[in-house]
Formats: structure tokens, sequence, C-alpha cells
């Protein structure tokens, strides 16, 4: 069984190889900007091993595991124009480098291509694999609207907030472990369990975001620390910190929420220093575990041999440890 960082790297020699196009230079660089930026590359890899649980023939699926890396960082490239997001993985965003319209543009071109690189799933499956890419897509989309009404909403419950977050983070996951197990032509049953395991796993990975956007460290983490603090981003940080907040910490969270003149790092150590007396991290690494332990359940059920497990359930332990 290859492990994680074997298949990543078997992974990256087939992106290597791959021509997205030349001319308008314009619309490719971008394209290749974007993904020359790197990144965990867990979606293809996840599905890679995925597939491994039932056979090794990696290049059958690979133009599929392409296809979900290049659909991934379209939505980065358009997340980025929305979010006006200047830096992706340490490096200035592809709308800073170039402009919005760029930005705009190359992405709807790797939407395309996404597609395009599905759609070389085998025959015998690519009808289940197509209609799960398409119905995560959409999915993904619903996501990100629910995400951009959060933003003019101060009653945002912790329930919509986890739907946002499986919509826009976790399917994506759940998707490229399911169309693996689909190639691979494993059962019904366990590619479902496989499915659950992403989405579960996805869950955990983004609460886990949310949790280093306040307390990781700028060096590792890639982003501005502190940034969906200065946004007023509506986060299971601050969802529970104005839930769990007593009268004169919630009246200390609002004046900073609806403060439009203020010192960005004075905000960012207020808000942090809210968060620390209200316990919220300690509900956030809570509820991370939890949803990271009932994924595991999901990996156990799946009736392959342990060993062939193996290297899912290591990358699952290794992303809940990780600092970045």
């Amino acid at each position: 069984m290859k492990t994680f960082t074997q298949i990543l790297d078997t992974f990256n020699q087939a992106l290597a190889q791959v021509s997205f196009g030349k001319q308008p230079k314009n619309l490719y660089e971008p394209i290749q900007y974007a993904l020359s930026l790197g990144g965990k590359r867990m979606r293809p890899a996840l599905m890679l091993m995925a597939y491994q649980l039932y056979k090794d023939d990696f290049e059958t699926i690979m133009p599929t595991a392409i296809g979900i890396e290049t659909f991934h960082n379209f939505t980065l490239l358009h997340d980025d124009v929305m979010d006006r997001a200047d830096v992706r993985r340490g490096k200035p965003t592809v709308h800073k480098v170039w402009n919005d319209n760029t930005a705009i543009l190359s992405g709807d071109n790797m939407l395309v291509m996404a597609f395009r690189f599905v759609a070389q799933a085998r025959p015998e499956y690519l009808q289940q694999v197509v209609d799960l890419f398409t119905k995560t897509a959409i999915e993904i989309d619903e996501g990100q609207q629910y995400d951009i009404d959060f933003e003019t909403r101060m009653d945002v419950r912790e329930e919509e907030y986890i739907e946002m977050i499986r919509l826009k983070t976790s399917v994506l996951l759940a998707c490229a472990l399911k169309m693996g197990a689909i190639q691979a032509g494993a059962p019904d049953a366990d590619a479902d369990r496989l499915y659950r395991f992403g989405e579960l796993l996805g869950l955990s990975f983004q609460l886990q975001d949310d949790l280093l956007d306040v307390y990781g460290d700028f060096r590792t983490f890639g982003k501005k620390i502190g940034g969906d603090i200065l946004c007023n981003k509506k986060t299971f940080m601050l969802i529970n910190a104005l839930r769990a907040a007593n009268p004169e910490q919630h009246r200390e969270l609002e004046k900073w929420l609806d403060a439009t003149e203020y010192d960005p790092e004075q905000k960012i150590a207020a808000v942090t220093a809210l968060y620390d007396q209200i316990g919220v991290r300690q509900m956030a690494e809570q509820r991370i575990n939890d949803y990271f332990a009932e994924a595991v359940k999901s990996l156990d059920a799946v009736e392959v041999a342990e060993e062939n497990k193996r290297p899912l359930r290591d990358f699952a332990f290794a992303l809940l440890q990780r600092k970045s």
C-alpha cells in the first residue's frame, strides 16, 4: 500500500505533465500560477487512497483526480475575489497579481477543464461519477451563498453554520472519496461509508481552520491570523462567543462588531481575549474531536482489510494535528 506521501508524489508528477493551454497567456498563466502554489492536495489524494482500498492502477483514475484538484482551485480563485483576500498559501492571490476580471475568467476556464477531466472516467462508471460531481458542484455554490448571506446576519445559529461548511467544504472531500470508491468497483455500502467519512472529516477540518485563523501562526498557516475577526465572519468561534458571553462580554463583542474605525491589531487582540475569557477555543476543540471520532467510526465500518485502510487512517490523524 502506498502512503499518503507516495500517493501525493504520484499525483503531483501527473499534474506537472498537464498542459492547461498557452495562449492567450493572461488566461492560462493565472491557472498555472494558482496550481503552482501547492496546497495539501487533499482531495485528489483522498480519491486515490479510496481507490487504493480495492485497486492500485492509479493511472486509470488520474484524470478524475486532476479534475477534482482543478475544480477546488477554481473555487479558491473566485472565493479570493469575493472575499478580497490578498494572500493564498503565503503568496499573493491571482486577482492581486493580475486583476479581478482575469481571476474570474481564468476560474471559469478551470471549471470547464475540471468537468473535461472528470468526464474521462471509465465508461462503466461515467454516469455515476459525473452525477456525483455535478451534485457536489451545486452544493458548493449553495454553501458559498449561505456564507455570503451570513455576512449581513447577526442571528446565525450554530446548526446553520455547520450546514454551510458541510456544503462549502465537506462535500468535496466526501465526493473525492466516493468517486475513488466508485471507480474501484467498491460495494455501494462502502462507497457511502467513505462519503460519510469525508463529510465528517471535512467538518473537523473546517472547524480547525476557524481555530487556526485565531490561534495559528502565520508562518505555517499561510494566511493572515485574525482575518475572520477583522471581517466579522460568522464562524463557529464568533457564533458561540455571542451565544455564551455574559452581558458585559456581549456588549464588548458588539462594540467591536459595530466599529467602523479601529486599529486592526487592536481589534484582533481584543476579540481574541474575549474568546479566551468565554472559552470558545475549548468549545471548538471539543467539536473538532467529536466530528473526528465519528469520521473514524465510518472508516472503521468500511469492509476491507485494516492494512488497506492504514494510509487513510494515518492521513486523518495527521490532519487533526495540523498547524496549517
